[in-house]
């Protein structure tokens, strides 16, 4: 039966700190592994069990008898290593009020291992907790563990000498809001959060979608103030949003984003990102490679005449155009000239045909368009060509 034991709970410090701390603690422990115990004087080091000894001094004598000088004598260290560290810690079972641990057992060359010493944490918080468990693969957590939370968890090995292992991989899980369905499974974490444009008074975010075994109902918006402050600001049904930023100067102003789906669950976290100090400016569309100017020539009571000519702008030929257009008006196409046209409600296309095909450089094409309305015959503003907008003029 794996027996666990609770320590107190503790505050994480911030990262200077926490380096502080652990520097210390490392010079300290460098310090009391170099001074001699109290019966150092009467208890000598046990050496290590699979250290074979030392060639004797009549090896040597052999050696130097027979005209040849000494081979250095090189003795093995007797200071125990460490176990080495647990590794594939994975959650086998996670329920909303426990997460069953497991993982591959350390190794140790010199003694045995006694336990492991596990440390988690929810994320975005400021308070580590710790728990102790034998010499087994495998262990429950319940302790600080509800629905809908986010823990990360490490382990080390302790040996039969004390000493400790390395630090094992860290492993996030997530806990579901309910154990008995209709759905316990959470959505996948969304990616690649990035930061979009930023004013003055507010920051544009985006980010990759989830994944759900039923289906991904939305997403929540989070603020962090890098220290034990989260906050939800949002809840967005697509992947991108529009936050204001906070009105005072926070110590670090960070978001994250969860997924949920239908009965609550959320997802792991994406990333976090950070905002800048000073607002950016997006980066001014690029110039057109195109040109159209479109003419009514003739206009009677529900009927029209009307030209359009496009022009390459770019340094490269054209080859192959087709230039796409929207009547605001009630207009319909009945018949055209140098150009294969058709429309679709108000959008037309007209495409080239085999003798103008190649638009070169500063080149330009004119079809026309023959056609009826009744309320409206005001021209197209908007054209593109090829499914780049153009000017117009």
């Amino acid at each position: 039966m794996t027996g666990v034991s609770w320590s107190s709970l503790f505050c994480r410090p911030r990262p200077a700190l926490l380096a502080a701390v652990l520097l210390s603690t490392a010079v300290l422990g460098t310090a009391l592994s170099a001074a001699p115990a109290a019966d150092a004087a009467t208890a000598a080091p046990a050496a290590h069990p699979e250290v074979a000894p030392a060639a004797g001094a009549a090896a040597v004598s052999a050696a130097t008898l027979a005209g040849t000088a000494p081979a250095p004598v090189s003795t093995p260290s007797t200071t125990p290593v460490p176990p080495s560290p647990p590794t594939n810690l994975t959650a086998s079972e996670v329920r909303t009020g426990s997460i069953t641990l497991t993982w591959t057992a350390a190794t140790s060359s010199c003694c045995a291992i006694t336990g492991y010493d596990i440390t988690y944490y929810q994320e975005f918080g400021d308070v580590i907790l710790s728990a102790t468990a034998g010499a087994v693969t495998t262990t429950t957590i319940t302790a600080h563990v509800g629905p809908g939370m986010q823990l990360s968890f490490r382990m080390i090995a302790r040996d039969s000498l004390g000493q400790r292992s390395n630090w094992s991989d860290r492993l996030t899980v997530v806990t579901p809001v309910t154990d008995t369905g209709p759905d316990t499974t959470p959505p996948s974490a969304p990616q690649n959060l990035t930061v979009g444009e930023v004013t003055a008074s507010t920051v544009a975010l985006s980010w990759s979608p989830s994944t759900d075994n039923v289906g991904v109902l939305g997403y929540n918006v989070y603020r962090f103030d890098g220290w034990f402050t989260s906050r939800l600001i949002a809840t967005v049904p697509g992947t991108t949003y529009t936050a204001s930023l906070p009105t005072s100067t926070p110590l670090r102003d960070l978001y994250y984003v969860r997924a949920r789906d239908a009965v609550g669950n959320v997802s792991i976290a994406s990333n976090t990102v950070e905002m800048p100090t000073t607002p950016t400016t997006p980066p001014p569309p690029p110039p057109a490679t195109c040109r159209v100017t479109y003419r009514n020539q003739s206009e009677w009571a529900g009927g029209f005449v009307a030209t359009a000519t496009v022009h390459n702008l770019g340094a490269a030929p054209v080859d192959g155009w087709t230039v796409t257009f929207s009547y605001p008006g009630d207009q319909q196409v009945t018949s055209g000239w140098n150009a294969t046209i058709g429309q679709s409600g108000a959008t037309v296309t007209a495409r080239n045909v085999d003798w103008n095909r190649v638009l070169a450089p500063d080149g330009s094409a004119t079809f026309g368009i023959q056609g009826r309305w009744g309320v409206s015959d005001a021209p197209p503003t908007g054209f593109s060509l090829n499914g780049a907008p153009c000017t117009v003029g």
